[in-house]
């Protein structure tokens, strides 16, 4: 005899259109699906109005580069913002730890070790990233234990941070920095070549075939519902064409002539007829930036205390009447934030070979839309770490598409805010709909 209650679910599929049932079968994110289909309509408009500019390997490359920074300080905002947070300083304690790594670098460990040490680019990481703790443990210690609003403790660190980052220096730019630090920043030689992209885009459709088959097999082991078959196939080509679709576009960029003619010279190797081609290969930024995005949702979905923090965001007095800690999470949640922008901030440092004041202005602004708009609720307790890399993506998108117009920076700064208040207006409207 058929179980009742499966009988019941074929009935009510039967029922759905066919678009539904496509949903249903493949659990899509329709939330997640809408923000693509904005991207998507964003790019192929200012394909259009740059005539054929933006659609282009090299813009494409240098916007996933661009991204990078914005998009690992985002990961770090969707925990804030679940919790009923928010974190107004994160621009400023990039600027502030980027000219700390930049001085340590370029000043003091040279007198230490000299110049170009194969150990310095190792040595200043370590020191931002102990520096981004110290300064996000020090807000999460004022706000959890202290009792003063995330808002007004940040909006202070926000001064307080950037202009400690002009004290250290008094103003002044610092450069150059070290040339394996750089690597950190992309260009020709902060990429991985045409072959190591193949490599690991390989193997990440490899995880991803992986990912399928396991999980499709614990929820046939805790005898959860399972995806159609088809569904699964059809998932992983999706995944797997996105994957291997971005690895030719970053190979179809190539290295410009002149630095081609150098490398030739200096490696006494003849340029044929046609030219010599020499692609650029994913960027490391953007392997840092995905690594800290897979890192980061593994830590929000398979880790106690990732259900700790949705749990606070959901119901914080439910939380604490469970036996929460949610003073120390809330603190451990700064804590990752401040690492998290110290390594935007080494990003940002290396890409632009200098420690300057201007880093990180108005990141915070683009940190928190990339947030909201990639799903993560204000009202708490909702958001995704894929959803809010994709936001910064559509935020990046949009600066480099006005830019390639010919926008003065007022008016971008202007969309942007309004893109910020729409997001938030259509995320009211999701959560009275699904309320």
């Amino acid at each position: 005899m058929s179980d009742p209650a499966i009988s019941l679910d074929r009935a009510r599929a039967s029922e759905l259109s066919v678009v539904a049932r496509f949903f249903k079968a493949t659990e899509l994110d329709t939330r997640l699906l809408g923000m693509i289909g904005a991207l998507v309509i964003i790019w192929v408009a200012f394909q259009f109005l740059s005539g054929g500019q933006f659609l282009t390997p090299r813009n494409l490359w240098n916007l996933s580069v661009q991204t990078s920074s914005v998009a690992v300080m985002a990961t770090g905002m969707v925990l804030i913002i679940v919790t009923r947070n928010i974190d107004l300083s994160v621009g400023s304690v990039l600027g502030f730890v980027g000219m700390i790594m930049g001085v340590t670098q370029a000043e003091f460990l040279p007198k230490l070790l000299g110049f170009e040490h194969s150990a310095t680019w190792l040595i200043v990481l370590a020191i931002g990233i102990l520096t981004g703790a110290i300064i996000g443990a020090a807000q999460g210690f004022i706000i959890a234990f202290m009792g003063v609003p995330a808002f007004i403790v940040t909006l202070g660190g926000l001064l307080v941070w950037r202009g400690a980052a002009w004290w250290v220096t008094s103003g002044r730019t610092v450069a150059p920095m070290d040339s394996t630090f750089r690597l950190m920043g992309g260009g020709p030689e902060g990429s991985i070549g045409a072959m190591w992209s193949w490599i690991v885009g390989l193997v990440a459709c490899v995880a991803l075939v992986v990912m399928i088959i396991n999980s499709r097999r614990q929820r046939k082991r805790f005898n959860f519902p399972r995806r159609p078959v088809w569904a699964e196939i059809f998932m992983g080509f999706v995944a797997c064409g996105l994957v291997l679709g971005v690895v030719a576009v970053a190979n179809a960029y190539y290295w410009p002539i002149g630095i081609v003619r150098k490398y030739a010279e200096a490696n006494s190797i003849v340029i044929p007829e046609g030219g010599l081609f020499i692609s650029h290969g994913i960027a490391v930024p953007v392997l840092i930036a995905v690594a800290t995005g897979i890192i980061m949702t593994f830590v929000t979905t398979r880790t106690r205390f990732g259900r700790y923090v949705f749990a606070m965001g959901g119901n914080p007095e439910a939380a604490d009447l469970a036996g929460i800690n949610t003073r120390w999470v809330t603190m451990k949640i700064f804590i990752i934030m401040g690492i998290l922008c110290a390594i935007a901030g080494a990003i940002s440092t290396a890409r632009l070979n200098a420690a300057t004041n201007a880093q990180g202005t108005l990141d915070e602004l683009l940190t928190i839309a990339a947030a909201v708009i990639g799903g993560t609720s204000l009202a708490g307790g909702v958001g995704t770490i894929a959803g809010a890399m994709i936001g910064a993506l559509l935020m990046q998108s949009l600066s480099s598409g006005m830019v390639l117009l010919g926008l003065d920076t007022p008016l971008q700064n202007i969309v942007v805010g309004l893109v910020l208040v729409i997001a938030v207006w259509l995320d009211t409207i999701y959560r009275r709909r699904t309320a």
